[in-house]
């Protein structure tokens, strides 16, 4: 790719996290995962992300690549992202199910046992205050629902829950497992021979996406979702702590497997045309807004069904779709230079109907890819409209996500 486009994937990166560098002296100030000296060794640039240091990229190590290299290599082959940042919870006792049905738009009686999906916490006014993942599993205590949320909103989420626990009153537990275990993200085509390998017992043939399992890696305890943020195929391993280094390094080990740090990430889930929380979604963004309504379980819309935070907002939209909401989140493909978060979308006329929400130039597709919100009825795909960037109006075109076809594996 031309050195231009280089210097304009390293300038995004820069955007998603500051080095920490910038801000402190040292990471000293940040909190830091069970992995936080592999990274080092592995040539990881640490930035602040969420009061974490984390890999931004890695440099001048056996294994470190561009960012652009390394969202290629996570599509061609396997990457391994440290999430052990993202806060899991367990919850646990009769009313369990009950409960996080009460602060989220899942289904959950209706889940299968060790399967999960993607959801959403909203609040009363429909927006939502954290996208999360929810997980139907076991393990020696017990039946129990496992979910993950994002690093920068668990303080707020963890508040919540613990408000909204004091007002419940039923059978239910609240097990917060974050800096004491790790979490890896192990994504792209080679992820399943490299899981194969470590664990022979298991038939990943058989495990289809959203599937979850616990399981022993390489003699390790480890609990296995089959799922992630890249729009490849992939698996999220939580590991508990005594194991976290040397599963990491196991995993790293492997020919196929090369570290991959934030500026990678955001690139893939933006070619997957999946949401950053607090940049594509947030307090104010309802789930049909966002061209969520399918997170919202059947049979939470059913007639008397149990209501949670919002569902007086929320479900009439999801019943209505995109005719009761006056813009909705649309995939862009700018022309000239990126256009990222803040650029204004308009019309020719220059009237304002929009915001680009995410940008960034796809290593893959080669050209320019935004996310944002258009209003009605501007934002049909094939239309054309203007976004500014640097006080120039260039043409965009509104088009329909994934920006690159997902990979999400079920069985045959």
């Amino acid at each position: 790719p031309p050195s231009s486009m280089l210097s304009r994937v390293a300038r995004n990166a820069a955007r998603v996290a500051r080095p920490v560098q910038a801000r402190f002296m040292a990471t000293d100030n940040l909190k830091k995962t069970l992995v936080y000296d592999e990274h080092v060794k592995a040539g990881g640039q640490m930035v602040d992300f969420a009061d974490y240091a984390m890999p931004v990229q890695y440099k001048d190590a056996e294994k470190a690549q561009s960012i652009i290299d390394s969202v290629k290599h996570v599509r061609t082959k396997a990457g391994l992202f440290d999430v052990s940042h993202m806060c899991s919870i367990r919850w646990r006792g009769k009313d369990a199910i009950k409960f996080v049905e009460s602060v989220t738009v899942a289904d959950i009686q209706g889940l299968p046992m060790g399967f999960g999906s993607l959801s959403l916490i909203p609040n009363e006014k429909g927006g939502i205050i954290d996208d999360t993942m929810i997980t139907k599993t076991s393990d020696e205590k017990g039946d129990h629902i496992y979910q993950v949320v994002n690093a920068g909103c668990a303080p707020k989420d963890l508040a919540y829950f613990e408000e909204k626990l004091g007002k419940f009153g039923g059978d239910v537990s609240m097990e917060v497992q974050w800096d004491n275990r790790g979490l890896y993200a192990l994504q792209g085509p080679e992820a399943k021979n490299v899981m194969q390998k470590l664990c022979p017992s298991y038939d990943f043939k058989k495990m289809s996406f959203g599937q979850a399992a616990n399981m022993e890696l390489a003699g390790m305890k480890c609990f296995v979702a089959r799922c992630g943020y890249t729009g490849e195929d992939g698996f999220e391993i939580f590991v508990p702590e005594e194991n976290a280094v040397k599963l990491w390094q196991t995993l790293m080990a492997d020919p196929a497997v090369y570290p991959s740090g934030l500026g990678a990430r955001d690139t893939l889930r933006l070619e997957a045309g999946l949401c950053l929380y607090g940049h594509d979604i947030d307090d104010n963004t309802t789930p049909t807004m966002a061209g969520l309504s399918w997170t919202v379980g059947k049979a939470r819309r059913a007639e008397g069904a149990a209501p949670f935070p919002g569902s007086d907002i929320i479900l009439p939209q999801v019943k209505e779709g995109a005719k009761s909401v006056k813009e909705m989140r649309v995939g862009l493909i700018p022309e000239g230079a990126p256009a990222r978060e803040g650029a204004e979308i308009t019309l020719e006329s220059g009237e304002v109907v929009g915001r680009v929400t995410s940008g960034a130039v796809s290593p893959i597709l080669k050209h320019n890819i935004s996310m944002g919100y258009i209003k009605r009825p501007h934002n049909k795909s094939g239309n054309e409209v203007m976004v500014k960037v640097r006080g120039k109006s260039k043409k965009a075109k509104v088009v329909k996500m994934p920006f690159v076809p997902t990979s999400y594996y079920k069985p045959e």
